[in-house]
């Protein structure tokens, strides 16, 4: 069997040298690209399967609330805490528990979070009272919450910084796989189950496939990154050592730095305010405030798009005087849902392909004008009639959900795990995903309140002008981090615009 030679060997490197080494055969020939070990392939399929499970959740729920509101007998405002609970459990728990990676480990609080997203997901199927839904909603929230930081770590920490962009936002596509698999699984369980408990079911199809994950979460190895960063040599070369086995084997030997990489300690170490000293504020407002903009219209059109979509189609019962209309009016939504949500696929397929070749920032200020010209152009369908006005709709959303995904939606999430040093990443990316689930929060609730005083006219526009100013605001805070070494990402967040580029 041929061998491959380690091209520095037994002298000290960090661990994400080690990581990012290409490999040399001995008779000098190196390789193309570094092949991922079948560690590294399941820590990407668990982190994965959370975005799937992310997706789903929180857009069924959408397909589901007609039929919770009629069986809890609930108001506009608690529909809206319905779809707000499990968002404002994601904005506590991105901060609650995300940031604790840091501090207890990346592993650890990704075995946490999916423990405590099937409990809850479990609790939720035998709920038989609003509060007790809004409950489980919330904690349902507090898992993915933490999510949002570690699954991005958990992969950036343990893979080749030239191919971070694509794996990370690969392992983020299935958020949108999650979504549309939501809207498919709630239109079929409503097509076989013709009553007021089919929201049930749709949750409970969720509950084997969790298990399974939290149970294969256990047999990963701990970020040797992070390891390292907190000084513990000797766990990190075992936890390099165990990551990267593979045929045939290199490195033959990990010999480890006795100290962390530098900017790893020191500026606010781990601590959570520094992120609000002025090193490293430029990288805070970069990665949490195009965030908080891009949810306000992401969110609000993901969650109610299958009431605005059946009333477009003309399907929809405007007064529900039996269940056969109620059941229609949610098949009609999830139907229309599906359909442009596949668009979210298709939206960070490309982004995949060109994260690492065009680059985060120009990515995500071309996301946010598409956005804008998306919900323009839906919002011309308020005066149309018929098929003009059902093709407006589709056409509007459809731009938006495919530059939305291509964008805001997939680069803010990138940016915020990559942004900050490895000593308070955690926090950084936590916080990030918690101000970015205000928006997100407060959309959920008020929305449908909007939706009745204002119309979807002015409620377009609105979220218009949100995402011209993401664009605006990556543009003067930009960071560019395409292909950049985790090593020298502390340098990036305290530098320039030009001087990240340069770096870049």
């Amino acid at each position: 069997m041929p061998t491959v030679t380690d091209s520095a060997a037994h002298q000290p490197r960090t661990v994400q040298d080690y990581i990012d080494e290409l490999p040399v055969w001995p008779d000098g020939t190196r390789l193309p690209s570094t092949p991922m070990t079948s560690m590294q392939r399941l820590i990407w399929m668990l982190a994965a399967a959370g975005k799937f499970f992310e997706g789903f959740v929180v857009f069924m729920t959408g397909v589901a609330l007609p039929l919770i509101a009629r069986q809890f007998e609930i108001g506009p405002a608690q529909r809206g805490l319905v779809t707000a609970a499990s968002l404002c459990g994601i904005l506590v728990g991105a901060v609650g528990l995300g940031t604790l990676s840091d501090q207890f480990g990346r592993k650890s609080m990704f075995i946490v979070e999916m423990i405590i997203f099937t409990a809850f997901l479990g609790a939720a199927v035998f709920c038989t009272s609003f509060t007790s839904l809004v409950f489980c909603l919330f904690g349902l929230g507090l898992a993915l919450g933490c999510d949002y930081p570690t699954a991005h770590m958990i992969i950036s920490e343990n893979i080749p910084s030239t191919s971070r962009g694509k794996l990370v936002l690969g392992a983020f596509a299935f958020q949108a796989v999650g979504a549309v698999a939501g809207a498919a699984v709630g239109y079929a369980v409503l097509t076989v189950v013709s009553n007021l408990n089919a929201w049930r079911w749709m949750f409970a199809t969720a509950v084997v496939p969790a298990l399974v994950v939290t149970v294969a979460r256990f047999y990963i190895t701990e970020s040797a990154n992070w390891l390292h960063s907190k000084g513990s040599t000797e766990r990190a070369t075992a936890a390099a050592q165990r990551l990267l086995v593979r045929t045939p084997q290199y490195p033959q030997n990990v010999v480890l730095l006795q100290k962390a990489a530098p900017g790893e300690h020191g500026h606010g170490g781990g601590s959570f305010f520094s992120l609000f000293q002025k090193r490293y504020r430029r990288a805070t407002i970069l990665a949490s405030v195009p965030w908080f903009l891009q949810d306000l219209s992401t969110y609000g059109i993901g969650i109610f798009a299958p009431t605005i979509l059946a009333t477009a189609f003309g399907h929809k019962a405007e007064h529900v005087r039996s269940m056969s209309d109620l059941i229609a009016n949610a098949t009609e939504g999830a139907k229309g849902d599906a359909m442009i949500t596949i668009l979210l696929i298709i939206g960070i397929v490309f982004a995949v392909m060109l994260a690492d070749k065009m680059g985060r920032i120009r990515l995500q200020i071309i996301g946010f004008i598409g956005c804008a010209v998306g919900l323009l152009i839906a919002s011309l369908s308020v005066d149309a009639t018929g098929g003009l006005k059902v093709a407006l709709i589709f056409i509007g959303f459809m731009l938006f959900q495919f530059m939305t995904n291509l964008g805001p939606n997939a680069q803010t999430y990138l940016l915020a795990g990559e942004v900050f040093p490895t000593a308070i990443r955690g926090a950084g990316a936590g916080f990030a995903a918690a101000f970015a689930k205000i928006g997100a929060v407060a959309t959920a609730f008020l929305f449908p309140i909007l939706l009745d005083v204002i119309g979807t006219r002015m409620l377009l526009y609105g979220l218009i002008i949100s995402s011209i100013l993401g664009a605006v605001v990556t543009w003067f805070f930009r960071i560019e981090t395409a292909g950049v070494n985790l090593d020298q990402i502390g340098e990036l967040a305290a530098g320039t615009p030009e001087k990240s580029k340069a770096i870049a």
